[in-house]
């Protein structure tokens, strides 16, 4: 699948919102309409699922080392560097890739986060995943996680949380994500 570059203005606002969650400000609201207005840069599949929403600040304390334990990072469109959402665990699996994958139902004032894939997939859920936090014998996973153990706690189903890590687009799926997820606190 072919992608095109990034606009400047698209490079602009990535390191405005980078630096924002990195000097701890909170007043940085992206708005997909600003993300999304490049529509060229998005890929095939987002083009067809829609951006979300993001109307909130972008939060802090994202680990941006976590994306070299990310499988394939390539299939994973940023949106935003650094967000926090909230809500109740609906499913915990482990992936093949060895990553943590959950479905979050987010609390009320969120749902502009999800995209119709989330809606028709995912039943409105959003998707996080917590990389490295299981064994895996695939090849390539393996080689992503080789000497790295996440130590995030892996919260139970029904648990009320509060997800910080990098929103994207999974390219492969449609949907919307928190992944890496970098912290995870119980409310």
């Amino acid at each position: 699948m072919h992608q095109s570059a990034p606009t400047p203005y698209l490079i602009t606002l990535f390191f405005v919102s980078a630096f924002s969650a990195c000097s701890g400000e909170k007043t940085n609201t992206l708005s997909a309409k600003q993300v999304g207005t490049a529509e060229a840069s998005q890929s095939a599949s987002a083009k067809q699922v829609g951006t979300p929403e993001v109307s909130q600040p972008a939060a802090t304390g994202c680990d941006a080392s976590l994306w070299d334990h990310v499988y394939s990072p390539k299939r994973l469109q940023q949106l935003v560097s650094c967000l926090s959402v909230t809500g109740i665990i609906d499913e915990s699996s482990v992936d093949e890739d060895g990553d943590q994958h959950f479905l979050l139902k987010l609390d009320p004032g969120q749902d502009t986060l999800v995209n119709k894939r989330n809606a028709k997939k995912k039943g409105g859920d959003i998707v996080l995943e917590i990389v490295c936090a299981n064994p895996t014998t695939m090849k390539k996973p393996k080689s992503a996680c080789a000497g790295y153990t996440n130590p995030l706690p892996i919260p139970a189903v029904g648990a009320h949380v509060r997800a910080t890590g990098t929103f994207v687009l999974d390219t492969h799926n449609g949907w919307v994500e928190i992944h890496p997820v970098s912290k995870l606190e119980k409310m």
